[in-house]
């Protein structure tokens, strides 16, 4: 099957897909499988390798061999190695460091922009469920010294959390979403571009979300602003209760050293340096060997805080959690190869002209439908990624800024919006003392205008940059 009745296929299939996962519950992983499959089948792709033209093509079952090998390829260690320095910093305080060190910085006067700034650092390594769970004792331990709305500091928070979770690595989807999208191009992952990027894109999503949080704050009250002095410890007990909190440096280092050096890396490459020197600011640089010197000092850390024997336990829970990400961004990986494999991107260039005026709203829309109907931001992340992976040189988005901004489009998306499938919506609404129907007005609505800001920023963006 080829032209436009190939393309209703397509449709139709993320449609289904779609559905397997949010009403019959299927697990993402099979669904994008299955559909692979489907759709590959129908669109053409041989079921065994076959000649044509002295060219061989690849059967149905290689391709979807490839599309996933590659994935893990490219990719795996760096998802472990970033969640891996997120657990160490969950497991010795240093997330906790992090965000005394942003109340330090932005002072007590202004706890509800702390609050949000704290869940933006803490999430950069962390995602954001468990970064929730951690600063939920600094929220209420605030509210209860500042009187200031629990509702307000609970979406400042949560809004927080979200931007860095879905726009800056190594938060896994991201930099599952910007290796698809560079692979896909034939390019190396530019991750520092990607990472300075979400830095950028976060502004105009976290700006008019704390807006909001102050709005929102004095319609509504959860059970902590009419309890408020109930039984919920002081800051100054919480601190008490780490113990020997890590030092500045040793928190800072597993996140901001692996940004030095690929920056480093990038730098050393844009100025053509040869020789030794630039061999090993190269090697450092890479992704995959940045991230380990991270895992480095944040070993370090433990070691400072004297929990070594901790370290396996951190390594195998570590692996326990990402391993469900791995699989789906490899099947995000064979979703996009299957496309990639079919006609439809021969069509997608015959229309390019279309398709150019809509450009980089395209990957928004179709993340933000996945993300709305399924609940994950990660699923809708790699997903989209794949998806629009063939398509980048039709919508006339092919130079790395533009991929990185295809990056931010996606990670827009899958903000937009966070509801009662959301895992995330329950964590928030559970923890910040709110009814599902408050979790709505707060929650919801607050990630629906934190997507649209970034969106429109991006927009922006990409017209002076892309």
């Amino acid at each position: 099957m080829t032209g436009f009745p190939l393309v209703i296929v397509f449709v139709i299939a993320i449609i289904v897909m779609i559905v397997a996962i949010s009403k019959f519950n299927i697990h993402a992983f099979f669904s994008i499988l299955a559909v692979s499959l489907i759709f590959g089948l129908i669109g053409g792709i041989p079921l065994n390798n076959v000649t044509v033209d002295g060219k061989t093509v690849m059967g149905i079952a290689n391709v979807i061999g490839a599309g996933f090998s590659g994935t893990f390829t490219s990719i795996g260690i760096v998802i472990i190695l970033g969640a891996l320095i997120g657990m160490v910093l969950e497991a010795t305080g240093g997330a906790f460091k992090l965000a005394n060190m942003i109340i330090a910085l932005v002072g007590r006067k202004y706890p509800v922009l702390a609050m949000q700034l704290m869940g933006w650092v803490v999430s950069i390594p962390v995602f954001c469920d468990s970064g929730f769970v951690i600063l939920d004792p600094i929220r209420k331990a605030l509210v209860k010294k500042t009187r200031v709305s629990s509702v307000a500091m609970t979406v400042a928070l949560s809004t927080g959390l979200y931007a860095s979770h879905v726009f800056i690595p190594p938060t896994p989807g991201p930099i599952a979403a910007a290796n698809t999208l560079f692979q896909g191009a034939g390019q190396p992952v530019n991750l520092l571009l990607v990472m300075a990027l979400g830095v950028v894109v976060s502004i105009p999503a976290l700006i008019p979300a704390l807006f909001y949080a102050g709005y929102i704050g004095k319609k509504e009250k959860s059970i902590e602003d009419i309890d408020i002095d109930g039984a919920t410890r002081s800051y100054e007990e919480i601190v008490a209760s780490y113990g020997k909190l890590p030092g500045g440096f040793v928190a800072l280092a597993p996140i901001v050293v692996p940004i030095l050096l690929m920056a480093l890396g990038s730098i050393a490459a844009m100025a053509k340096w040869t020789g030794p020197l630039y061999q090993i600011l190269a090697f450092l640089g890479t992704p995959i060997i940045a991230l380990a010197v991270g895992v480095l000092f944040a070993v370090w850390q433990l070691a400072d805080a004297n929990k070594m024997d901790k370290f396996y336990d951190i390594t195998n829970e570590t692996l326990k959690i990402v391993g469900p990400i791995l699989f789906i961004t490899a099947a995000g990986g064979v979703l996009g190869r299957v496309i990639a494999s079919t006609d439809i991107v021969n069509f997608i260039k015959s229309n390019a002209t279309s398709l150019a005026t809509i450009g980089i709203f395209f990957p928004f829309f179709l993340s933000a439908i996945l993300k709305t109907a399924q609940g994950s931001s990660t699923v809708a992340l790699v997903t989209t990624a794949g998806i629009v992976a063939p398509m980048m040189g039709a919508l006339g988005l092919v130079s790395d800024v533009q991929i990185a901004l295809t990056v931010m489009a996606i990670g827009a998306g899958a903000m937009t919006v966070s509801h009662a499938n959301d895992s995330y919506f329950w964590v928030v609404t559970n923890f910040g003392g709110l009814k599902p129907e408050q979790g709505y007005k707060t929650q919801t609505m607050a990630t629906l205008i934190e997507g649209v800001g970034a969106m429109i920023g991006i927009w922006i963006l990409s017209l002076f940059i892309g």
